[in-house]
């Protein structure tokens, strides 16, 4: 069974299927969070176990290809600032469900196709192609494993990915449905519309007091006050403790001497330069340039360059590539010719014409900025020392209050803050570029339960403490009745535009044209392009494009304008049938079509597995696998 399945597996599908079963796992959740599981496992799944090493070995492959992305190495804290950790763990877990399931089937994977499947392998592949040993054990030493424990995974991964190739083989999309999508996404419209000026059109009476309270009454709900939350907040950041750190004079001058090129701005020249095919015609046109028989722009254009090709702009030396070009421009008086430089690309003549001269700066004029970079770093080396330090104190007893004034760290109380952040006077309680992230833990479900430490988007941390809760009250009629009148006079403009724009609809329908309403609109008629379902032609909404493809031509319409603030009234002016399709039209709709299918299946196969397999997490352990602080 297993040999047909592979081969389904080998489609182009089967490499992003995967994918797509841990995406639908992503969402999933776990039912259950346990703190007191022992060593070892960071997570279950229908009766399977999520090793530490396994997480750890998975976590560290993602990181490292993320890093290299991103060009730079990443900490682990980082990974996980970027939900790094979730993502294997959701793949881990997804994993472990297919291949239980491939257990309850009785399915396995024979010596025979396994060793088909790593002689087809590409990472297992030398440079001729071939299946290479070299390769195999470079890529078992790279995952840090036993050759055991290598076949081990790979037969399990290989497992997975005929399992869900099976799924989705053969799976295609009739050809009557490709030609029916094509022509529903390439059918093109025309209309003719116009927007209705609601200070022109209509005329909102004002409102007696009755009709306020009357309105007052049937939103009361709108009329309230926000609930605000008394708490407590604890911040730890980089920033804070530098102030703490001692930096002494000889640590200053040190890390000066090392580092003193940073604090100088290096000489910068506008840079010019012809690039010749050979020294000949580079010596030609130095001897014209300097006899002064040809400008500079003349030889430049002879050789066919651009003014953006000759111009290299302000530079600094280090910023040309060329060492020899770099030297001799350098070396060089403001405007005078250098003699011809045979350069690692090209061969040119340069000319300079700015020189904005370098500037040193001393000890003297820097020390306060060294001084400040290096209590910098000492506090982020001190951050996790002093965030444990906190919960120390915090689990022996300490209030937040009595921790800040210990350790000297910024404490806050806040009588009240709304989900906004701001205070009742409509102002931000706090001034923490942080204080989105404190104010979502503030107002979480399971705020009064807060014992941990948060983590910030800036690397700070903070702990918080709620206070009280203070629910939303109704604010009497006289305290918000401007608003109440505001909010009736737009809810009544908006219905006597509404009703103005069925009137006209009427009227277009009954054969009037459509400049015929154009006074009572209180605007002019347009006429849009012929638009597809999936534009947006300026000025119209995406209600009046959806509308417009469900009207015959000729018939009108209404719908919200696209600034939100009126109607407009339309008619269709025109209709374009999509064209025949090309055979790469139809092949790019079947492959999409083929997708969705595919991600349909596997999303309904990991619904499958959710209802049947309970999912744990252990977060100690997870935390202990990552290295990452307790929080």
């Amino acid at each position: 069974m297993l040999e047909a399945m592979r081969r389904g597996a080998q489609t182009w599908v089967a490499k992003i299927l995967f994918g797509l079963l841990v995406a639908s796992f992503a969402i999933w959740g776990v039912a259950d969070v346990f703190t007191g599981w022992g060593r070892g496992s960071v997570a279950s799944i229908g009766g399977t176990d999520i090793s530490a090493d396994e997480f750890q070995r998975e976590f560290n492959k993602e990181l490292e290809a993320v890093s290299r992305d991103a060009k730079q190495k990443l900490t682990a804290e980082q990974g996980k600032a970027i939900g790094l950790d979730r993502r294997v763990l959701s793949q881990l877990l997804g994993g472990a469900a297919v291949e239980k399931h491939a257990q309850e089937l009785g399915l396995g994977l024979s010596d025979a196709t396994l060793i088909d499947a790593l002689q087809n392998d590409p990472n297992l592949k030398g440079a001729d192609g071939k299946f290479s040993k070299d390769a195999f054990f470079a890529r078992v030493r790279q995952l840090g494993l036993t050759e055991r424990g290598f076949l081990h995974l790979f037969r399990k991964d290989e497992l997975r990915t005929q399992v869900l190739g099976a799924l989705v083989k053969g799976l295609s999309v009739p050809k009557a449905m490709l030609e029916l999508t094509h022509a529903y996404a390439e059918e093109k419209r025309a209309v003719e519309w116009v927007a209705i000026d609601a200070a022109k059109a209509v005329t909102v009476a004002e409102p007696d007091e009755a009709k306020l309270k009357e309105r007052y009454e049937a939103n009361k709900s709108r009329y309230m006050t926000p609930e605000y939350r008394k708490f407590q907040v604890l911040t730890l950041s980089a920033d804070d403790l530098k102030k703490q750190m001692t930096v002494t004079d000889a640590e200053v001058a040190k890390s000066y001497e090392e580092t003193k090129d940073s604090y100088d701005t290096a000489e910068q020249r506008r840079v010019q330069q012809i690039a010749f095919k050979d020294k000949a015609a580079a010596e030609a046109a130095l001897k014209a340039l300097r006899d002064g028989s040809k400008s500079f722009g003349d030889v430049a254009k002879e050789t066919g360059a651009k003014d953006t090709d000759a111009d290299l702009g302000l530079i600094t030396k280090k910023g040309l590539i060329d060492p020899k070009i770099a030297d001799a421009a350098f070396a060089l008086e403001k405007d005078k010719f250098s003699d011809v430089v045979e350069g690692r690309f090209a061969t040119v003549v340069l000319r300079v014409t700015q020189i904005e001269a370098g500037v040193k700066r001393t000890l003297e004029k820097v020390k306060d900025e060294v001084r400040d970079k290096l209590a910098l770093k000492k506090a982020k080396d001190e951050l996790q020392k002093k965030h444990d330090e906190v919960d120390d104190l915090r689990s022996g007893g300490k209030t937040l209050k009595e921790i800040a004034d210990t350790l000297k760290l910024p404490f806050q109380e806040v009588a009240a803050a709304d989900r906004k952040g701001n205070g009742p006077d409509g102002k931000p309680v706090l001034t923490t570029t942080d204080y989105v992230k404190i104010i979502a833990d503030v107002f979480a479900p399971d705020a009064s339960t807060l014992d941990q430490s948060v983590e910030l988007p800036s690397g700070a941390f903070a702990w918080l403490g709620l206070l009280g809760t203070d629910a939303p009250k109704q604010k009497p009629f006289d305290e918000v009745k401007a608003d109440v009148k505001d909010d009736y006079m737009g809810s009544e403009r908006m219905r006597l535009v509404t009703e103005l724009a069925n009137k006209l609809v009427d009227r277009v329908n009954g054969g009037e044209a459509m400049s015929a309403i154009e006074a009572a609109a209180g605007g002019k008629v347009e006429k849009s392009e012929a638009f597809t379902r999936t534009t947006l032609p300026q000025g119209l909404s995406e209600e009046a494009v959806a509308q417009a493809f469900v009207l015959a031509d000729g018939r009108a319409g209404t719908a919200e304008s696209a600034d939100h603030t009126s109607r407009i009234v339309f008619k269709v002016a025109g209709v374009t049938p999509a064209p025949t399709p090309a055979k790469e039209q139809l092949d790019k709709i079947s492959k999409e079509l083929e997708a969705d299918l595919t991600n349909q299946v596997l999303n309904e196969y990991a619904e499958t597995l959710k209802s049947r397999m309970k999912a744990s997490v252990n977060e100690v352990e997870l935390r202990r696998a990552l290295g990452t602080s307790e929080q």
